[in-house]
């Protein structure tokens, strides 16, 4: 901590500089007032012993002589002194008032400052500052010695140093040491000392530069950092930045393992086309397209999957993204991440794959399957529209009252309130108005995000049949709902996953450039690393805003039905040169929840099919109100048109079920060439059966 000054021995403390100008003067003034003293002395005796003779005239004009030089001696004096005492009054309150200023200074530093003793180490003066951070009062810290200051363990080294600065005073700065305050914690400071004169003696004034913030947070980055390379490791994602001018780049240790090879030691730059090795010629291609882009300066946003060979012949799926960053000589280079992909895109082939089956299985299956939502159908296979006689089409939206025989619907709705598993016989209607028994094999489902309830009909007229496949049909019942949910959660699963890639590859770039730029000297390159930091968080902040639009379209909250299909329609035809014709009216009231969202989805999907499919030259779009109980959507084109018997595409079966879970109903009229028109028909709230287990 202490430091010191050039070695000049201790001595006298200097005349200030306006009593050395007095001293000649002073001299001067004696020794005028000792020559007039003798001149008159012998003048005087002589003068008088001239002019008399008698003793007692001597002895008056003796008295008299020396009264006379008195009062003049005097008043020359007084005249001589006058102007050296009013200028030392003056040098004396200038001192005075400097040394206060000097003091006011002391006292009102921001900086703990406080001056020792540099023979007994004794802390002779403090500041305020000092005072507050070392935690004493002035009375209890003056007179303590740097010892108290100073830790224990490190008295050796504090002796050592005092030693140093005894024989070499120059003025010291100590970057990085260690004091205690009166709670006996230690404070991490910086220091800085020189030697004065005060009061007469050499002390060492010290100031001290508290940085224990600043190293809790160097602690506190370091150990960011050590997470986000943790984080890296378990998301196996790896960092990479390439100069297009050379061709050779710099890759993460993350990187390397991900492609199956060793980090270099020590570092060194290679070709992004030596580490990808394809693991086919078609990706081989794209590889080499890439790079050639690169090269040719195309400032390329870089956003692929690559499936790859390591070097040990293991295949991975690589997802490589990145983009170009201008630097401040004008030049771009290339930074992004690459991601070991493998175990997603393999979950993902899996889930497609069990998709498949599922609803193979379903369409195959013997059985009829309902699914129910608040006692409508929202989803029948073709084995039900078979037994029912009705389309599969028809059969969505239906309620359960309109198939199940009046007398035997209570105990239906009764069984479907108690916990599942559980099966009822019933008589159901087909649409001939015919009764047939049914057996009912009832189950819980998620479907299309909500909760419902799965239906496994049976068709019991021929109960030898139905005894015969009793067994099999209840297995292959259990089947189909164990892997109903599977498929569930494989597919939140997969979200999961989705999110924390884009999430976390985000994090990772924003990482990189914040630790640039904290690395950073140049303020204006540090400039462009926090301005990459914010256009990688506005991405991110996109992709969420994406993803919680596909999930619950914000507009219908914050704009409501009739703003948010303008915008809706504005927004999927501003590109295109089909001509829109947008009628939206303005409805009596707000629908439901379930109305709304059903109707703006409904419309999307529609004028969507029209982009993809319909070839038209023009599409209309309209929303007006039905007699006050619900509202009237109408989207037609002047297409190519469809046979409307012919096989359906899933988004039209999705549509009806929406309309139909929403209380509502969906016609589609359609020809080959004559164009398509849609009309859905909702209530401002749907209709609820009373259940008295729902609040």
């Amino acid at each position: 901590m202490p430091t010191d000054s050039p070695a000049t021995p201790p001595g006298p403390l200097p005349a200030p500089p306006p009593v050395r100008r007095w001293r000649p003067g002073v001299g001067w003034i004696c020794a005028i007032y000792l020559l007039l003293g003798a001149l008159w002395i012998l003048l005087g005796d002589a003068l008088i012993q001239a002019i008399a003779s008698d003793p007692a005239a001597i002895f008056r004009l003796h008295t008299t002589k020396d009264l006379l030089y008195v009062v003049a001696t005097a008043l020359l004096l007084y005249l001589l002194l006058r102007p050296f005492v009013a200028r030392a009054t003056a040098a004396r309150a200038t001192q005075e008032q400097s040394e206060a200023a000097y003091r006011e200074l002391f006292e009102s530093s921001p900086s703990p400052m406080l001056a020792y003793d540099l023979q007994t180490l004794r802390i002779l003066e403090a500041n305020r500052a000092a005072l507050a951070f070392f935690g004493w009062e002035r009375e209890q810290l003056l007179g303590r010695t740097l010892l108290d200051l100073w830790p224990a363990q490190q008295a050796a080294r504090m002796h050592d140093l005092v030693d140093a600065i005894r024989r070499d005073r120059a003025p010291r700065r100590l970057p990085g040491e260690e004091l205690v305050d009166s709670q006996g914690r230690l404070r991490r400071v910086e220091t800085q000392g020189n030697c004065i004169r005060y009061k007469g003696r050499l002390v060492r004034l010290v100031i001290v530069t508290d940085r224990s913030s600043e190293q809790e947070a160097q602690q506190r980055r370091d150990l960011a950092m050590a997470r986000l390379e943790e984080a890296q490791v378990i998301a196996r994602l790896g960092s990479w930045e390439l100069d297009p001018a050379s061709g050779l780049g710099r890759y993460s240790d993350q990187a390397y393992l991900i492609l199956g090879r060793q980090p270099p030691s020590p570092p060194q730059a290679h070709r992004l086309q030596d580490l990808l090795v394809a693991a086919d010629s078609v990706t081989q291609a794209r590889i080499e397209a890439l790079i050639d882009d690169i090269g040719r300066g195309h400032h390329l946003q870089i956003d692929v999957l690559l499936p790859l060979a390591t070097p040990d012949l293991q295949l991975r799926t690589v997802h490589l993204r990145g983009g170009p960053v201008v630097q401040e000589d004008g030049s771009a280079i290339y930074r992004g991440t690459l991601q070991d992909v493998t175990e997603h895109e393999e979950s993902r082939r899996l889930l497609h794959e069990r998709e498949d089956q599922f609803r193979e299985l379903v369409r195959v299956l013997p059985d009829g399957v309902l699914i129910l939502y608040d006692e409508r159908v929202i989803y029948a296979n073709s084995a039900c529209a078979a037994q029912f006689d009705h389309p599969v089409e028809a059969l969505l939206g239906e309620p359960l009252r309109q198939l199940v025989a009046a007398s035997d619907l209570d105990a239906v709705r009764g069984h479907l309130r108690q916990p599942p598993p559980d099966t009822v016989t019933a008589r159901m209607h087909r649409a001939d108005g015919s009764l047939f028994q049914a057996g009912l094999t009832l189950g819980e489902v998620r479907y299309s995000g909500r909760d419902c309830r799965l239906l496994v009909v049976r068709d019991l007229t021929e109960p030898e049949r139905m005894r015969d496949a009793l067994a099999a049909g209840n297995a292959e019942l259990q089947a189909m709902a164990r892997r109903l949910f599977s498929l569930q959660e494989d597919e939140r699963r997969a979200i999961s996953r989705d999110l924390h890639d884009d999430i976390g590859q985000a994090i990772t770039a924003m990482k990189l450039s914040a630790h640039a730029a904290m690395e950073e000297d140049d303020d204006a390159r540090r400039n462009e690393d926090l301005a990459e930091i914010g256009h990688l968080a506005d991405a991110t902040v996109g992709k969420l805003r994406n993803l919680s639009m596909l999930l619950r379209p914000p507009q219908l909250d914050a704009l409501g039905l009739e703003a948010a299909l303008r915008w809706q329609a504005n927004m999927l035809f501003r590109a295109s040169p089909v001509r829109l014709q947008v009628d939206i009216a303005t409805l009596p009231q707000r629908p439901g929840k379930e109305a709304e969202q059903a109707c703006f989805r409904i419309a999307q999907e529609s004028l969507t099919n029209v982009l993809r499919h319909a070839c038209a030259g023009e599409v209309r779009i309209g929303l007006d109100d039905e007699d006050g109980r619900g509202l009237r959507l109408q989207v037609s084109d002047d297409g190519d048109g469809f046979d409307p018997d012919g096989p359906r595409g899933l988004g039209l079966i999705i549509m009806r079920e929406r309309a139909q879970a929403a209380g509502g109903s969906l016609n589609l009229h359609t020809a080959p060439g004559a164009g398509t028109r849609i009309e859905l028909y909702l209530p401002y709230a749907a209709l609820r059966e009373h259940n008295p287990k729902e609040p």
